[in-house]
């Protein structure tokens, strides 16, 4: 009898659309019972501890290693954090106290430890750290298996080709699937920012996470479709969903070859106008991307990934050379260097910085930087050196007042001067920029222009003050809307107070990848749109398809509205009117 079809919804991790059949994966599940030893035995079970700990790191370094070689050393850092939490000296001094004072077996012990730090975990408020549990988990499960012997399950086996559906993945579990054979995957939980999405899009191929029940409608062989794309998960398909699909495949390839195709055009309006087409980086193994999907230059490059997963501080040498192999590798092309923007969902595990009741309004980014300008320092003389061998601009993270950029330049100021004591070269024009993503920013940019040579509004952090909305909070999510009027007004005033104190204005928030958006923002005078690598070429097709007096009539028609609704329905029909084919694609 023929299986009835579900369709499900979840959370694009990687675009494409494939189809396969399902390979349900289970995460092993080990029984122990509660084994008492006695004294003079506790010598040997902290032995065996001690042997499966070894075991286990080396597991992780191998794959680590094979990672590097195969992809990148960026996605071989993942495995960081796993080593960090076989060197928890916490952990591993709580096994070891509680199996001295409850003389059970140490894996008995050990799993009693662990699922105490994963219920600890679990109950986080905080986005970033929940899914820090499938990293304890994986080396959790690891060292159990080295403990009682048994042997491993792993994908990297699998025969034949498909559909990976699992509760989760841990990133040893995606990192070790065979490419050849794994077609795509889908998972119960995650989110945009976990692990197992990262590494998605490393592999190529489609996935989608955050599917909650997926794993009680699926069984091992039944048919699955897989749009990453969009989100969704067909199963168990009928002969024509399978068969639209099918074609919507054939139309995703050949419009994403169309989009190539225009990557060594100029990003130019119809009536000639340049506009600014920039690329959002992490580490300097993305500047490949970055070519290969035609930006012009960098607008955002994330420094704060030299101080995560680490046990000390990056030094100036390090830096140096990381800014500077962007920098000539992206010359003469510009590449704008964000100074680190620690705390909110990204924190540094090397120093001791105090829990925060409110992270994401805490001590973060500049303000951090402000108060330790030790480290701070060490960054600007690193991004100044590098300047000398590129075209570099500097940007400040999350400036709330004149005082803070003020603070912030006098640094820069002396860090120059000593770099000219010591005579080392830098670019002594190099432009220095603010970051608008502070309400208090945006309302007193006039002010902010004076002190600045160029804005960057970075829309993620603005909406979310702004709006009062908490991005990773599903509960909320559908308040938090870009197209809101008064995220808009936000912006346009930015754009003309820059363009008033005669400096250039830049995007480099989600908003600015947001094709729905491309139009008003063009409309509203962005001079520059800065995102991923991969969604480049969709805004370049937008921009060379509008003329600028069309697009400031769109904007206008935009600013008169009342709701953020209103807004984005205005926009999708003034994308499918100008630029039927990419509209097309979106719905």
């Amino acid at each position: 009898m023929k299986k009835k079809e579900i369709i499900l919804k979840g959370i694009p991790a990687s675009p494409g659309i494939v189809s396969g059949k399902a390979f349900l994966y289970g995460r092993e599940q080990y029984t122990i019972s509660r084994r008492p030893v006695k004294e003079e035995q506790i010598q040997n079970e902290l032995k065996r501890f001690k042997d499966a700990l070894v075991q286990t790191k080396n597991e992780i370094l191998d794959i680590k290693k094979r990672i590097s070689e195969e992809m990148s050393a960026k996605h071989a850092q993942i495995f960081s954090a796993h080593l960090l939490v076989i060197e928890d000296s916490m952990l591993i001094e709580e096994v070891i106290s509680k199996l001295k004072k409850e003389k059970l077996s140490i894996e008995y012990i050990f799993q009693d430890v662990l699922r105490r730090y994963i219920k600890v975990f679990s109950e986080m408020d905080d986005e970033y750290l929940k899914e820090r549990i499938s990293d304890i988990n994986d080396v959790g499960r690891r060292i159990l298996r080295n403990l009682i012997g048994a042997r491993e399950d792993v994908l990297s086996n699998l025969k034949e080709k498909v559909i990976v559906i699992a509760y989760d993945l841990s990133p040893s579990d995606t990192a070790t699937m065979h490419k050849r054979n794994v077609k795509g995957f889908a998972t119960d939980i995650g989110g945009r920012t976990s692990h197992t999405a990262i590494m998605a899009k490393s592999l190529e191929i489609p996935a989608v996470v955050g599917l909650e029940i997926l794993t009680k409608k699926v069984e091992s062989g039944d048919e699955i479709i897989i749009d990453g794309t969009h989100g969704i998960i067909v199963v168990n398909p009928a002969p024509r969903t399978m068969k639209k699909y099918e074609q919507d495949r054939e139309k995703f390839i050949a419009f994403a070859k169309h989009l190539l195709d225009l990557k060594d055009l100029p990003c130019v309006t119809l009536d000639g106008k340049n506009i600014g087409l920039a690329a959002n980086i992490e580490v300097p193994e993305d500047v490949p991307s970055v070519m290969a999907h035609g930006a012009d230059c960098i607008g955002l490059y994330r420094t704060e990934y030299f101080y995560m997963n680490r046990k000390d501080l990056p030094t100036e040498e390090e830096q140096f050379k990381a800014y500077s192999s962007v920098a000539k590798r992206m010359k003469p092309n510009p590449v704008t260097i964000r100074t680190m923007d620690l705390g909110g969902d990204k924190f540094l595990s090397q120093l001791d910085v105090p829990q925060q009741m409110n992270p994401f309004l805490g001590w973060r980014a500049i303000r951090f930087c402000l108060a330790r300008p030790d480290i701070f320092k060490t960054q600007l003389r690193a991004i100044l050196r590098a300047s000398a061998l590129g075209k570099l601009r500097l940007m400040y993270p999350m400036i709330s007042g004149i005082g803070e950029l003020k603070q912030a330049n006098a640094l820069l100021e002396d860090s120059k001067k000593e770099l000219k004591k010591e005579g080392l070269a830098f670019d002594e024009n190099m432009e220095v920029g603010a970051m608008i993503e502070v309400p208090s920013a945006a309302l007193t940019s006039d002010i902010l222009a004076k002190e600045a040579d160029f804005f960057s509004i970075g829309t993620n952090d603005l909406i979310q003050y702004s709006l009062a909305v908490d991005r990773v909070n599903e509960k909320i999510a559908y308040l938090y809307e870009p197209a809101h009027p008064a995220i808009l007004r936000l912006i346009k005033s930015v754009i003309d107070n820059g363009h008033k104190a005669g400096i250039w204005v830049g995007m480099c928030g989600e908003m600015a990848g947001d094709i729905i958006m491309t139009i008003i923002l063009l409309g509203l005078g962005l001079d520059e749109f800065s995102t991923s690598p991969i969604a480049s070429p969709e805004i370049k097709r937008v921009i060379r398809s509008v003329t600028i007096s069309q697009a400031e009539e769109v904007a206008h028609g935009a600013m008169a509205l009342s709701t953020g609704k209103e807004v984005e329905t205005y926009a999708k029909k003034k994308l499918r009117e100008i630029v039927p084919d990419i509209a097309a694609e979106l719905e």
